[in-house]
């Protein structure tokens, strides 16, 4: 079976980009109410709870999420990016695997980050992503994503010093909100700030959300 354009694309891309992605990015450069979206996300898991982080590119998130007291593992769909992050973060661990089809059993995770990774499928997938998603949080989990505040696609052909060539889509968080209403994730929270001056070119969201059914919320 042929492997979907978008998917080889984006895993060359950052396979290309993966050393010096983590040279330039080295630590988690988020700013405060980024921060305070992944501590809110930590408190409401609970320490030691067993957390994944889809699309963890060089585990820098998935290292603060540890620090934030969670058992937290990552998974990328790129290889460079995985040899980066069990390098970097040896003690942690880092799996290679597609956000579509998760190697893990069902209602296995008490949260699940996706940071800033949806934005590379293209947008009729999300609602598969989202049930799958649903499948291995267990009820009373908790989800968060970070994405581009928007609705528009954007074709990268330069990235961190590399020729490279794959989308970034935009997303409307309230259409967000209700696709993950219909995988069964209610939307809790949602956080939309401006652009970093010099360094984001729109509007950046979060949206915290939790699989209620069948199970108390923490």
């Amino acid at each position: 079976m042929t492997e979907p354009t978008w998917l080889t694309e984006t895993r060359a891309a950052y396979d290309t980009v993966a050393v010096d992605y983590a040279r330039l990015l080295p630590e988690v450069v988020e700013g405060p109410l980024d921060r305070g979206m992944l501590t809110a996300f930590a408190e409401q898991v609970g320490p030691g709870r067993p957390v994944l982080e889809v699309g963890c590119g060089t585990g820098r998130v998935t290292a603060h999420l540890r620090d934030l007291g969670l058992d937290v593992a990552g998974v990328d769909l790129s290889p460079g990016m995985v040899e980066v992050a069990r390098r970097t973060y040896p003690e942690l661990r880092f799996d290679i695997g597609s956000m579509t089809d998760l190697a893990m059993p069902d209602a296995r995770l008490a949260g699940l980050v996706a940071w800033y990774s949806i934005i590379h499928l293209p947008p009729e997938l999300l609602p598969v992503v989202f049930a799958e998603f649903h499948r291995v949080l267990a009820p009373g989990g908790h989800l968060l994503l970070a994405v581009k505040a928007g609705d528009q696609r954007i074709r990268l052909e330069q990235a961190y010093g590399h020729t490279v060539s794959y989308d970034v889509h935009w997303l409307p968080p309230d259409r967000l909100a209700d696709q993950l209403a219909e995988a069964g994730l209610t939307v809790r929270a949602t956080l939309v700030r401006e652009a970093e001056a010099g360094f984001e070119r729109g509007p950046q969201a979060f949206l915290l959300a939790t699989r209620l059914d069948g199970g108390v919320d923490r």
